[in-house]
């Protein structure tokens, strides 16, 4: 089965490019996706720009209203997304534990519907 992982944490946290807390997090992020990779897991991923450049869009009566920024304006924001693939919710949870993400933020873990 398919799973979303949603990856949020706290951008004024993060460490910037250029540093050795970036390498070192960039390291921890490349053992991991080679982990989930070698497993064949791995089925989509990325991380996200900046929620600065991110647009909030809803349609209320016909109308079309936009809003600069993320949907959540507190706390951790959207950072980036897996896809993957494990054999249940467990297996998922217990590879999302191992994201370096969820040491620093939070992972959303989501079953996706098979269409």
């Amino acid at each position: 089965m398919k799973y979303l992982y949603l990856l949020y944490a706290d951008e004024s946290k993060m460490p910037h490019p250029g540093t050795p807390a970036f390498d070192a997090q960039n390291n921890a992020f490349n053992d991991y996706f080679a982990e989930i990779d070698g497993k064949g897991m791995f089925k989509a991923g990325d991380p996200v720009q900046g929620s600065k450049t991110s647009k909030t869009v809803r349609v209320r009566n016909g109308q079309t209203q936009t809003e600069s920024g993320p949907f959540n304006k507190t706390g951790d924001q959207l950072v980036g997304f897996y896809v993957i693939e494990a054999k249940d919710l467990d297996e998922a949870v217990e590879y999302a534990a191992k994201c370096p993400a969820a040491h620093v933020g939070a992972m959303e873990v989501r079953p996706i519907f098979q269409m």
